[in-house]
């Protein structure tokens, strides 16, 4: 089968760690129903996510917590907090300069399933085969891809230095394909944040040793930075044709950031 194929490949990347269970363990189901209330409690409040933006977000955090593990769901609010302080970092200046991706800078449910719907796949995968260990560096590196490309859109669209990554060209900001020297330090810092998160929450708190921390948080940090690029490579070259939308460009260069972090972490036996 594909999944046992996938797996016997990263399986030279994972540890003996065998303490962390997910899926329809009692307190893995518990920990998760909770963050997943007080998910919907705070988005309501700070306005992070439009109605059907808090309604795709309670299933696709379902899927995560409850079929990964509830510190993969946790992993992804950080993310989800995160993003949403970028979206409102000076958010009166990109709302006038048309970078605003909405009215008052909530999310909707599209930005969800892109920056999410690749997680809970991953998760569906580790859920079947109980591969939640083997599986998390993987599923950081999703998360890390997301939050590189929000940072870097969300601060780098104010930098007036922007150059197409398909020509080196100088072009708007704002524009599909265009990057920044600001947007691409976002992108490290949005990537590094996650990697940090992934092995604290998701390895250290549940048992693993710090042997290969800075292997795993560098991994993970240069894969969210490279799925970044990827990002604008997609938009310059099929989204400002019009053959793909932004949803679409998103989740396409999270999908190959986690199989390059896949193939990365089995081909170096993290850890050695």
């Amino acid at each position: 089968m594909v999944i046992d194929y996938l797996l016997n490949g990263v399986q030279v990347a994972a540890t003996d760690l065998t303490e962390i269970v997910g899926g329809l363990d009692k307190t893995n189901l518990l920990v998760s129903v909770s963050l997943i209330v007080i998910l919907t409690v705070v988005s309501k409040l700070r306005n992070i996510l439009d109605g059907p933006g808090i309604a795709t977000a309670i299933i696709l955090g379902s899927i995560v917590g409850i079929m990964g593990h509830w510190t993969w769901l946790l992993i992804l609010l950080g993310f989800l907090a995160a993003g949403s302080a970028a979206t409102k970092w000076r958010w009166e200046e990109k709302s006038e300069k048309g970078f605003a991706e909405s009215e008052d800078g909530h999310r909707e449910w599209s930005n969800v399933v892109a920056n999410g719907g690749v997680p809970g796949v991953i998760a569906i995968f580790a859920f079947f085969n109980e591969s939640w260990d083997i599986l998390l560096p993987v599923y950081g590196a999703a998360i890390a891809v997301a939050a590189a490309d929000t940072f870097a859109s969300e601060f780098g669209c104010v930098d007036p230095r922007v150059r197409m990554i398909t020509t080196m060209k100088r072009c708007e900001p704002g524009l599909n394909g265009g990057w920044s020297p600001n947007g691409q330090i976002a992108a490290f810092v949005g990537a590094i944040l996650i990697a940090i998160l992934t092995w604290f929450i998701g390895w250290i708190l549940q048992g693993g040793t710090t042997d290969g921390a800075f292997t795993f948080i560098a991994v993970v940090t240069i894969v969210g930075w490279i799925g970044c690029q990827i990002d604008s490579v997609l938009g310059a070259t099929l989204e400002n044709r019009g053959l793909i939308g932004k949803g679409q460009v998103n989740a396409l260069s999270i999908a190959c950031g986690s199989l390059i972090a896949w193939q990365w972490f089995a081909n170096i036996g993290w850890p050695a």
